[in-house]
């Protein structure tokens, strides 16, 4: 054990040699690199990413990437595809194999099943004289770099310029279909994105027999007792689906430090009338900033003049929608 090695100098030349491994990558950009960009754009199919060893590490998260920003694709093991996943490919599919030598001998044995199957074949790699370049459709050669390895064998430089090659691919493919945050939500409905852009106000709400409703003339005691059971700090007065008005249990404790006869009032006469409202297509995250800027948690939901429910913004918050 070397115990002189100055291990922050070390740490820092590794980052250094893997940015000058990823400029020179960044400037070798040609016509071939827009080829590629344009079949993945035009693919009927799937792409489909494989590589062996540390490229399928890092395959693994290209296709993955380019799942999420639009382009179908998945990974595929170039040893399980030698034993029947060779099944999974169709003819107008788009392999895009990384190998770094370009002579991987599971990669290498998937270029004749890939071409008998008639599938396009993408190969990448950092030796233009490969088995790989020489026979696949469309190629494309990294310029020559170090490894950050201090022997120059470990896949360090070539692994990272191979992650941001993928990522290049599936940002730019992304920006000619015109993605938007609304398609990364779709595909990303558990994230916090996802919510946001995907839960409304009717997928939260309270209805039915969860919701508080009392009708016109209710006496202020059964009203109470209404919003009571529910434990939604609100109380929603209606007469045929109609909103009449609310109370909400701060209005309860105005009413009571006035010496309000609860058994003589009716809510009629307490309630506030015209409330703010939201509909039930409303994104529950614009139904949040709303309450928090007017210092209100809970909302009546009315549809075509209808009452609909009750949001509360304990509802939203504990799906993890987070207004910003």
């Amino acid at each position: 054990m070397d115990k002189n090695i100055d291990i922050i100098c070390e740490g820092k030349q590794v980052f250094d040699t893997e940015i000058e491994a990823l400029n020179n990558a960044k400037n070798a950009i040609d016509s071939s690199f827009v080829k590629i960009v344009e079949l993945i754009v035009n693919c009927t199919g799937k792409v489909v990413i494989t590589g062996m060893g540390k490229p399928g590490h890092i395959g693994k998260k290209i296709a993955a990437t380019m799942a999420s920003l639009g382009t179908p694709s998945f990974f595929l093991h170039p040893a399980e595809a030698q034993h029947g996943d060779l099944g999974m490919l169709r003819e107008n599919d788009i392999i895009i194999a990384f190998s770094f030598s370009g002579e991987s001998e599971e990669i290498t044995k998937l270029i004749t099943p890939i071409k008998l199957i008639g599938a396009t074949l993408v190969g990448v790699s950092g030796n233009k004289n490969s088995t790989l370049i020489k026979n696949c459709d469309v190629p494309y050669v990294f310029p020559q770099m170090k490894e950050a390895c201090s022997m120059n064998l470990a896949p360090t430089s070539s692994t990272t310029v191979t992650l941001a090659f993928g990522d290049a691919l599936a940002v730019c493919a992304s920006k000619i279909y015109g993605f938007k945050e609304k398609n990364y939500a779709l595909f990303h409905p558990a994230g916090s994105l996802g919510k946001k852009l995907l839960y409304s106000v009717g997928d939260l709400m309270k209805t039915g027999a969860e919701n508080a409703v009392v009708k016109s003339k209710t006496s202020f005691k059964d009203a109470i007792v209404e919003m009571s059971s529910k434990a939604l700090g609100i109380i929603n007065i209606a007469e045929q689906d109609e909103l009449l008005g609310i109370f909400t249990d701060g209005d309860l404790r105005r009413a009571l430090s006035k010496g309000i006869d609860v058994y003589n009032v009716k809510i009629d006469e307490l309630m506030v009338k015209n409330p703010i409202t939201v509909t039930s297509k409303l994104l529950a995250v614009e139904a949040l900033k709303l309450m928090n800027s007017k210092h209100i948690s809970v909302l009546p939901v009315v549809d075509d003049g209808k009452l609909a429910g009750t949001i509360r913004i304990n509802d939203i918050t504990a799906i993890g929608i987070i207004a910003q």
